[in-house]
């Protein structure tokens, strides 16, 4: 029952894809978000999978296995910047990431630069997840009771002592996987941003790189091709239902 199979699978990648369209929708408006992009790919027959039978058999094996999930991209696409006129909101304007350190001293990448000075003067990601680190990757940590100025090149200026805010680059993008809460971890080597490439913009953060038309579109479109597999498979279901009372009438 080829069909009913065929059908079956093609309603579970949709349904997949569903997921992260709903995903990317969520972070909309997110700084600095990078969407996700599932791509799929053609599968062969199960007993070709099993290693049963072998493409270009010619026999009832040799029809394709319908499509299934291949991998999960990220679009690192660059956004537009949005003014906020906050003095610790920051967007890099060109190539590289904010460096961010976790509780378990693990160095995370992200491009959102909502950041926020605890009571302490520790300079943190959104919500206080992450510390954020310098170029030597040393936590940012600031006096609180002085006050700090933003220099060209994105280096902090407190009290005569620069603190070079941390920037650095994976040597391709494929190196990088989600972790959640908008940090990226790196596969590869990471390499700090020349001195002659930094260029933070203070006061501002980057959108996310969710369109919600593009999303909404492509929402439509899987829903109508998860809707079209499931009535197929009703369709077979019911033309074997058929079948069966035929064969036992007869």
């Amino acid at each position: 029952m080829y069909g009913l199979y065929l059908s079956a699978e093609g309603a579970n990648v949709q349904a997949k894809r569903l997921e992260f369209i709903a995903n990317n929708l969520a972070n909309v408006e997110t700084p600095g978000f990078k969407r996700d992009v599932p791509t799929f790919q053609a599968r062969f027959a199960e007993a070709i999978q099993q290693g049963k039978d072998y493409p270009g058999s010619k026999s009832i094996n040799d029809v394709g296995g319908g499509v299934k999930l291949n991998e999960v991209d990220t679009d690192f696409s660059k956004s537009t910047f949005r003014q906020t006129g906050i003095n610790t909101d920051f967007a890099v304007n060109g190539d590289g990431f904010f460096r961010l350190r976790d509780s378990s001293g693990q160095e995370l990448l992200t491009r959102a630069g909502n950041f926020e000075v605890d009571a302490a003067g520790n300079l943190l990601s959104q919500e206080g997840r992450f510390a954020v680190l310098d170029n030597s990757g040393t936590p940012v940590t600031l006096d609180p009771e002085a006050t700090w100025e933003f220099l060209a090149g994105g280096n902090i200026n407190q009290d005569g002592q620069v603190i070079p805010i941390g920037l650095a680059k994976p040597e391709s993008l494929g190196d990088l996987v989600k972790v959640g809460n908008n940090a990226f971890k790196s596969l590869g080597p990471t390499t700090p941003v020349p001195q002659e490439l930094r260029d933070i913009r203070q006061g501002y953060l980057e959108q996310s790189g969710v369109s919600s038309i593009r999303e909404m579109n492509a929402m439509i479109e899987t829903t109508r091709a998860f809707e079209a597999n499931t009535q197929l498979i009703q369709h077979q279901d019911t033309m074997v239902g058929a079948l069966l009372s035929r064969v036992l009438t007869s």
